[in-house]
């Protein structure tokens, strides 16, 4: 898994490439770079999943951990271009109930208003 990290107007952008899973993950989980971005005050988030085909159940807890930070702090993260197939992840877990979805950047930015 790689991330990449970039901020535009004040949103916080990860862009995510590869599978989630726990044996891809090369030092620093997605999580710990949310936090890290809590850290430095920043509130709102698009997570890109436009190159991940997989997420396994250590990725879904992170991304738990991520949201559940994120609202404590008033924040809010939204999904970006997430597949069919990892959308039904969402779905059996009711994580779809916590997040936004968007197909689009742009349209993705414009909501956090």
């Amino acid at each position: 898994m790689d991330i990449k990290i970039r901020e535009f107007n004040g949103i916080v952008i990860i862009d995510i490439g590869g599978d989630i899973r726990q044996y891809e993950i090369k030092g620093v989980s997605l999580y710990q770079h949310v936090r890290d971005q809590l850290y430095d005050g920043k509130r709102n988030f698009i997570i890109n999943f436009d190159k991940v085909n997989f997420i396994d159940s250590l990725g879904v807890g992170d991304l738990l951990s991520s949201y559940v930070s994120t609202n404590n702090l008033e924040g809010k993260i939204k999904l970006l271009k997430v597949s069919p197939k990892i959308y039904l992840i969402f779905q059996v877990t009711l994580m779809d109930r916590l997040f936004e979805f968007f197909e689009d950047e742009e349209t993705a930015i414009k909501s956090f208003g």
